[in-house]
């Protein structure tokens, strides 16, 4: 199942820029007794949101480390934006934004500070010691993230008076100072009330569109995972299931029909006559092709006063794909 899908969704993208391309990827750290990555392969097309799912232990924090040059591979070869990982680690950092799930920054400082002093870090903007003394396009960059996110009112407040949805705002603006064409987010939304994730992902989507920013997700949240072009499924440093949402919810789990009936007893002997496969829970659930809905009423005679078609979950896929795998 994963190869069929994987193979057809990299076929529909060969004319396509990649973003990210990633080949026979192994990690092994000193004295562990198997890799953590084995050998996994996959390509993110430019301008896509990718989503990488996985239990504890699968193997997303070590694959989202090196995609982030944080570590070394053992094997395998990796390109961010044409870049190779490994030989251009420096050109790739200027090429990418980065949120990690455990916030990073300094709270002595004030938003504007934070920014500073990262830009300088890492070369994008030279430093001066006061914001009216940077350079013209640093502070209209700024002056331009800060409206997006609506913080322009708090900028030149201590990091410590903010709430927990600014800080992440900053993060992000953070992030995208230096215009990356790629933007790494892992767990952005991690301790969020459900309104500032909300919030939080409206301006995602707003800046995905605006600059044409290649998303690179991992999360906790599989509705969050709902949104994206492809997922890809990692369980014990193997892919195990790699597609659109939809793709993958189709190929694993079917659709089915919930049906009911006053006088449930004669439904029941009716569908074993029809040798419908069926079980019962708080209504009966017909496991019939979704193209059989139609046809398989029309052959039930008992009078019903239920009848719903179910779409499985991406959580229901999920669950199904990594619960009891060896």
């Amino acid at each position: 199942m994963v190869s069929q899908i994987q193979q057809a969704r990299e076929q529909q993208r060969t004319e396509q820029p990649a973003a990210i391309v990633v080949e026979r990827l192994t990690k092994r750290y000193k004295q562990a007794r198997e890799e953590t990555l084995r050998g996994i392969s996959f390509s993110v097309a430019q301008g896509s949101f990718f989503t990488l799912l996985g239990p504890n232990g699968a193997g997303k924090t070590t694959t989202l480390s090196i995609l982030t040059t944080l570590l070394l591979p053992t094997s395998g070869r990796v390109t961010i934006a044409g870049l190779d990982l490994v030989r251009e680690a420096r050109e790739v950092r200027r090429q990418i934004g980065v949120i990690f799930q455990q916030p990073g920054l300094d709270v002595h400082m004030t938003g504007e500070e934070n920014l500073r002093f990262h830009a300088s870090l890492f070369g994008f903007y030279p430093f001066r010691p006061a914001y009216r003394l940077m350079p013209v396009r640093y502070r209209k960059r700024v002056m331009e993230l800060a409206a997006l996110f609506e913080l322009e009112r708090d900028l030149f407040r201590p990091v410590s008076t903010y709430s927990g949805g600014m800080k992440r705002k900053l993060e992000v603006m953070r992030s995208l100072l230096q215009r990356p064409e790629i933007l790494f987010l892992d767990e952005p939304t991690a301790g969020l009330d459900p309104h500032s994730r909300a919030r939080l992902w409206s301006y995602l989507k707003r800046i995905r569109s605006e600059y044409g920013l290649t998303i690179f997700l991992t999360t906790h949240y599989l509705e969050e995972a709902e949104q994206a072009d492809t997922i890809c499924i990692l369980h014990k440093g193997k892919i195990v299931a790699f597609g659109s949402p939809a793709e993958i919810k189709e190929a694993l789990l079917q659709e089915y029909m919930l049906v009911d009936a006053a006088d449930r007893e004669r439904l029941l002997a009716e569908l074993r006559v029809l040798g419908l496969p069926f079980s019962v829970e708080r209504r009966v659930k017909l496991l019939v092709p979704k193209e059989q809905f139609h046809r398989t009423l029309r052959c039930i005679t008992t009078p019903l006063t239920v009848i719903e078609t179910y779409t499985p979950s991406l959580e229901e896929a999920y669950l199904h794909i990594t619960d009891g795998r060896e």
